[in-house]
C-alpha cells in the first residue's frame, strides 16, 4: 500500500517518504506518526492514540509531541500556520486533511514468495533447520545469533532483507544451533561447531559452489568455512563482522562488557521495556521504528530462552579468525556500518585489510542490522549485486583462460 497526497508518497512497507519524486529522510518516530495520521485520513487522532501507537504508551511530554508534529509537517511541506495537511484540534489531537489516494505496491519478484523448510544433522548429531527461498545462483547465509526461520519470514526487520536477497539468488539460510527451529540445548557452541553446522546445510542443499554471506558472527564462521573449503566458495561477502570477538579484542574491559551483557540477557531477554531491551535496541538497531522494535522482542522470546541466549553470547564473544585472514584465497567483499556499536568499524577494516584483494564498502549508518528506511540500504544491496556480477564475470574469464590450449613451445 502506498499513500499519495499532493506531491508526496508514503510507503509503509519500505518505510520511505518521497516528496516531488525525491527521497525525504525522516526519523522513525516521525514516520510512524505520519503513517498513523495518513492511514486515518480525515479522522481525529487523539493525544492518547498518538502516545499508544507511536510511543508505545510511554509517558511523553507535550513538547515532545509538538516537536514530532513539527518535524512531520516540515517533511511534507506543511507548517503550524498553514496546517494544509496536519491540522491541530485544540486540546484533543490532530487530523490529516486534504485528498489522499492509495495504490497497491508495485509488482516485484518477491510478491507471492514462499520458503521451504527442512532439517539436517550436524557432525555431532545436532538438528539444524534450514530454509530455501528465491531463485538464481545459490547464496548461503552463515548462521548467526537470534534467528527463527518462521518468524523471520514475517518480521519487519528480517523479511525485507530476505526479499532483497531472494530476488537475485536462491537463498539458503539456517537457524544456528541454540536458535529457532534448530536444537537449542546443546553443549558445544564453539566456532568449530558453527562451521560444522554450515557444512551440514551445504551438504543437505547439494551445493558444489556458491556465494557465502556472513553477517555479524556469521563472518568468522564464513571465513573459517572458506579456509577449509576454498573450492566450494565462489565469493565471500562479509557484513558487520569481526576478526576477534569482544572478549578477545577489547583490552580495556572487553571481557567485563561481555559479562555485563550476559547478565542483562539473563534478566531481560524478550521483555519489552526492560533495561536489556533498551540497551539491545540502542546497540543493534538504533534507527528502528516501534513496529521493528516490537518484532525484535518477539523474536527474542521465540528464538531461544535467556540461559541459552547468554551462553551463545559468551561463546560468540570468544570467536576469532586472527592470524588466518591472509590465507583466504576467495574474492571477498567487506561491508561495515560506520557507527556500528556491536562490532566496531575498525573490525571491518581489519577484515578488509587482512584478506588479500578484499574490497571494502563503508555503510553510513549506526544500525548493525541495516533497515529498509536506512539510507545505507540501497548502498548495501547495490554493492552485493555488483560484486556478485563482477565475480561471476571474472570466474567465467578464468574458466576460459584455463581451458585454452597451451601453445607455448
Amino acid at each position: 500500500m502506498r499513500y499519495l497526497f499532493g506531491d508526496c508518497m508514503l510507503c509503509p512497507e519500505t518505510f520511505s517518504l518521497e516528496v516531488a519524486g525525491e527521497p525525504r529522510p525522516v526519523e522513525p518516530q516521525v514516520f510512524d506518526l505520519l503513517h498513523l495520521l495518513v492511514a486515518r485520513g480525515g479522522e481525529l487522532v487523539t493525544h492518547d492514540e498518538l502516545i499508544a501507537k507511536v510511543w508505545g504508551g510511554r509517558i511523553v511530554s507535550d513538547a515532545a509531541i509538538s516537536s514530532r508534529i513539527s518535524a512531520a509537517r516540515a517533511a511534507i511541506g506543511d507548517d503550524g500556520t498553514r496546517q494544509a495537511w496536519i491540522r491541530t484540534v485544540p486540546r484533543r489531537g490532530f487530523r490529516f486533511v486534504g485528498g489522499i489516494r492509495t495504490e497497491g505496491a508495485p509488482a516485484s519478484p518477491a510478491e507471492g514468495a514462499h520458503q521451504t523448510i527442512g532439517f539436517c544433522r550436524s557432525a555431532d548429531g545436532t538438528r539444524i533447520a534450514w530454509a530455501r527461498s528465491g531463485s538464481g545462483p545459490p547464496l548461503v547465509r552463515a548462521g548467526h545469533w537470534l534467528t527463527h526461520l518462521e518468524h523471520d519470514w514475517q518480521s519487519p526487520v528480517w523479511r525485507p532483507i530476505l526479499d532483497e536477497l531472494s530476488r537475485d539468488f536462491t537463498l539458503w539460510r539456517y537457524d544456528q544451533r541454540g536458535n529457532g527451529l534448530s536444537d537449542r540445548d546443546v553443549a558445544d557452541l564453539s566456532l568449530d561447531a558453527s562451521v560444522s553446522d554450515l557444512e551440514s546445510v551445504v551438504a543437505a542443499a547439494g551445493l558444489d559452489r556458491f556465494t557465502l554471506y556472513g553477517t555479524s558472527q556469521g563472518a568468522p564462521v564464513a571465513i573459517s568455512y572458506a579456509l577449509k573449503h576454498p573450492d566450494r566458495v565462489a565469493r565471500l561477502i562479509l557484513q558487520g563482522g569481526f576478526e576477534r570477538g569482544r572478549r578477545l579484542r577489547d583490552s580495556d574491559g572487553g571481557a567485563a562488557m561481555s559479562g555485563a551483557m550476559v547478565t542483562m540477557i539473563r534478566e531481560g531477554w524478550g521483555k519489552p521495556g526492560s533495561a536489556f531491551m533498551r540497551a539491545f535496541a540502542a546497540l543493534f538497531i538504533p534507527g528502528a521504528s516501534k513496529e521493528q522494535l516490537d518484532s525484535l522482542a518477539d523474536l527474542q522470546r521465540l528464538s531461544t530462552d535467556p540461559e541459552i541466549a547468554a551462553r551463545l553470547r559468551w561463546a560468540i564473544d570468544g570467536y576469532s579468525v586472527a592470524g588466518r585472514l591472509g590465507e583466504v584465497r576467495v574474492p571477498t567483499l567487506v561491508l561495515h556500518a560506520s557507527g556500528d556499536a556491536v562490532h566496531p568499524f575498525d573490525q571491518g577494516l581489519a577484515l578488509a585489510s587482512g584478506i588479500p584483494g578484499a574490497e571494502f564498502v563503508q555503510l553510513d549508518s549506526a544500525n548493525h542490522v541495516v533497515l529498509p528506511q536506512d539510507p545505507a540500504w540501497d548502498v548495501l544491496f547495490a554493492a552485493i549485486r555488483r560484486f556478485a556480477a563482477t565475480a561471476s564475470a571474472m570466474g567465467r574469464s578464468h574458466l576460459l583462460l584455463d581451458t585454452t590450449p597451451d601453445t607455448a613451445p
